[in-house]
């Protein structure tokens, strides 16, 4: 039986994001807290014990999430970016890196927008999972009820 330790001064109080999509259907409506409280939500509704972080001095982690699964299982950390253009590998990098900090088994980055060959390059045989924006509309539907949808104001500007 696997045992996580639960407490990390990053955590902050649970927020019900999923609730907000349903006023707010279109995900890029949502502020980057409301954004990573909902990836959060959804990977508590998909079975792991997810809790989201505080904005900053984070270490690089939007979410810890811990599968509790034996052999299977471990503590996943999750990264989330709210981006109209496609993500950059240095993000894929950056949450390699942040995974070994961790000593997480898992790492996940997810994003409204996509990757380029680049990530799924460096990805490859790596315990990383790049989830694109379909991705995530599917895994919100299947998993949470919610049939959100993700279009970027022409004024939108990405995270430098």
């Amino acid at each position: 039986m696997l045992e996580f330790n639960m407490v990390d001064a990053r955590f902050v109080e649970e927020s019900d994001a999923l609730s907000i999509v349903d006023s707010r259907p279109n995900l890029m409506d949502l502020s980057p807290g409301e954004f990573e409280a909902l990836i959060q939500n959804l990977f508590t509704k998909m079975g792991l014990e997810a809790r989201q972080t505080r904005a900053s001095r984070d270490g690089g982690v939007d979410c810890i999430a811990y599968d509790p699964r034996p052999i299977f299982g471990g503590k996943v950390v999750i990264q989330a970016k709210r981006y109209k253009n496609t993500v950059g590998v240095s993000a894929v990098r950056d949450l390699f890196g942040t995974l070994q900090n961790e000593g997480a088994s898992k790492g996940i980055l997810v994003t409204t927008a996509g990757y380029g060959q680049a990530s799924f390059e460096f990805a490859k045989n790596k315990p990383i999972e790049l989830l694109d924006g379909a991705n995530l509309l599917y895994l919100l539907e299947e998993h949470a009820g919610v049939q959100a949808k993700i279009v970027p104001p022409d004024e939108w500007r990405d995270p430098a």
